[in-house]
């Protein structure tokens, strides 16, 4: 399953281990935070809150999400592979996969698969037999000596199989989103392998021992030791308008409960309003009216403060306090770059579901983070592991902690592979970087 550390090879899963962690008592967990400096490298240093510099006023809302889009949610299968994405092994097979694709467009691609009802097992449609055409055009299925137009076990079969080769919910169900994928031409296809073949030969060098890769197009994230993926996750990444950016960095430190001082673009548009509404909004949210910084800082009373002053940001900034409602969830994975982006934690759990996961203003939600977590800190010494990971989450208070041995990260935009099995992968170019191939932003 998702999460398992060497998937099937005998370990404990993540998953397992950090939902029996969790159930450690709030007592022992504060008793346990209370040692944590004892014995252990990777903690080098501990800040408290008014460590904080006033850069952090600077970061991208990291949690953006409608009302619409969580009602729209549905199930989708993560991928299960304990071969990593990237590596040595897939340089070649992309480009066998291209010269497949070439040949495809010399020969004229495939036909157009009309739109219409959505076909599933048992119905019969004259379109079944342009679904049937098209997949056989790829080599997904065979011709069919039965009724053409019947859409049968063996194409339900085949349709899944396309599905899964393109992101989308195996579901067999031909819909708009699996027809749009269909429809896709064969040199749009061919494009996107030539463009993924330059970033998978670039990447590939640099990818040795224990890394982290999040695939921004693909919306999932992989951590890797040693050539086989440990722990594999979906995520949540930047809007077309906020999009994420590509970086290669290292993981430096771990933030246990951390504290979201609230971007002012937020402050003013969102909050604002509601704080001049209802003058009891911010204590319900946990957020606290702060100004200054490092041994200067201080709070203040919002009651004594006139909201309605249209220079309100420049004189204070907001804060809200750890908890299960911040923000930012409980833990954040932190790493230098020049764009404010970390990987974190959310207490917005049902956009993890969608198909479409480009939903945040910039930073990277993962889902089971604490799984995540664990995998960086069981490597920084013998007494971390996820029951330790899952106390310092449970004691509510904030910690940053340095690591003793930084893990390399990669965000990048990969939307065509070759997996280990030896199938081409293609993914929405969600951000239009391929030249615009998306079919999942349209509804089943």
């Amino acid at each position: 399953m998702a999460g398992d550390f060497g998937h099937g090879y005998g370990r404990e899963t993540v998953s397992t281990r950090i939902s029996r962690a969790m159930a450690v008592s709030v007592m022992v967990a504060i008793a346990m935070f209370a040692g944590l400096t004892a014995g252990s490298n990777a903690l080098a240093e501990t800040r408290p809150a008014t460590g904080y510099g006033q850069d952090q006023t600077h970061w991208v809302d990291p949690w953006q999400a409608t009302g619409e889009s969580q009602a729209q949610e549905v199930a989708v299968a993560a991928r299960h592979t304990a071969v990593p994405t990237i590596g040595a092994h897939t340089v070649t097979p992309i480009t066998k996969a291209i010269e497949k694709y070439r040949e495809f467009t010399r020969s004229g691609g495939w036909g157009y698969v009309p739109s219409g009802e959505r076909l599933e097992l048992g119905v019969r449609d004259a379109r079944v037999g342009k679904v049937r055409e098209r997949l056989m055009a790829e080599g997904g299925v065979a011709d069919s000596q039965g009724d053409p137009h019947l859409y049968d076990a063996e194409l339900e079969e085949a349709v899944r199989a396309f599905q899964r080769r393109n992101g989308l919910d195996p579901d067999g169900i031909v819909g708009r989103r699996t027809i749009a994928a269909m429809n896709v031409p064969a040199k749009t296809r061919l494009r996107q392998l030539e463009l993924n073949q330059q970033r998978i030969e670039a990447l590939a060098p640099k990818l040795e021992g224990r890394y982290i890769l999040v695939n921004i197009a693909g919306q999932e994230v992989e951590a890797v030791n040693n050539g086989r993926v440990e722990f594999h996750e979906r995520v949540i990444v930047g809007t077309q308008a906020r999009q994420t950016p590509e970086i290669s960095s290292k993981v430096t430190s771990i933030t246990f409960n951390p504290y979201w001082y609230v971007p002012k673009s937020i402050a003013m548009a969102d909050m604002l309003p509601k704080i001049r509404a209802n003058p009891d909004y911010l204590r319900r949210q946990g957020i606290r009216v702060m100004q200054g910084w490092a041994d200067n800082i201080r709070e203040l009373d919002p009651s004594t403060i006139d909201w309605s002053n249209p220079r309100i940001n420049e004189a204070y900034y907001l804060r809200q306090d750890p908890g299960p409602w911040n923000s930012l969830g409980t833990l954040k994975i932190n790493f230098p770059n020049n764009d404010a982006i970390f990987l974190h934690d959310t207490p917005t759990q049902t956009l993890f579901g969608r198909q479409e996961r480009n939903f945040s203003s910039g930073c990277v939600r993962v889902q089971n983070v604490a799984g995540l977590v664990t995998w960086i800190m069981e490597a920084q010494g013998p007494d971390w592991d996820a029951s330790r990971v899952a106390s310092m989450v449970a004691s509510g208070q904030f910690r940053n902690v340095h690591l003793a041995s930084t893990v390399p990260i990669f965000l990048v935009y990969l939307t065509a592979w070759v997996d280990a099995d030896g199938v081409v992968q293609f993914r929405d170019d969600v951000y239009a970087r391929d030249g615009g191939v998306n079919t999942t932003a349209l509804s089943n």
